[in-house]
This record gives structure tokens, C-alpha cells and sequence, in this order.
């Protein structure tokens, strides 16, 4: 039985292969593809409307517990995959 996840994006709950791990590091979120990355993740499908409602509803800093403003820009630049 395979674990899962919640999308921090849509809210909808998948299995943790579909879906792609964000963590922060010193404030700035990173993808981690193979999530293995210490700390707290964020889960979210690797598609752009996930990432941009994530992104729209501020949900990677309640997700990930940071109190400070996140740099986003090395995670917007991630390319999306594309759904099914």
C-alpha cells in the first residue's frame, strides 16, 4: 500500500508517486525531486495549475511552518509535467 499525500494545490489527496515534494532551505523552496531532502515537505502535483493556485493561496508557508516570505523563484522556474 503506497502512502498519500494531500496537493497543497487543489487539496486533493494522491498517492505520493504522483505527486512532486517541495521543501525550504534557508527560506527559498526547492524542488526535491527524489524526496529525500531533510525537513519538512509540501506535496503538490507537478502540474502549472496546481503550482500556480499553491502559489496564489500562500500554501507552502502554512504547509511548510515558515513564519518568513519564501523565494519562489527557483520553484516557478520548475518545469510542470503534464496531467495524466
Amino acid at each position: 500500500m503506497e502512502p498519500v499525500r494531500t496537493c497543497v494545490g487543489c487539496r486533493t489527496r494522491a498517492p505520493r508517486s504522483a505527486l512532486l515534494r517541495v521543501v525550504s532551505q534557508n527560506n527559498v523552496l526547492i524542488v526535491d525531486e527524489r524526496a529525500v531532502l531533510p525537513g519538512r515537505g509540501a506535496w503538490l502535483h507537478p502540474t502549472r495549475e496546481c503550482m500556480d493556485a499553491a502559489l496564489r493561496r500562500r500554501a507552502f508557508g502554512r504547509a511548510l511552518r515558515v513564519t518568513t516570505q519564501l523565494d519562489t523563484r527557483t520553484f516557478e522556474q520548475h518545469p510542470p509535467r503534464n496531467k495524466g
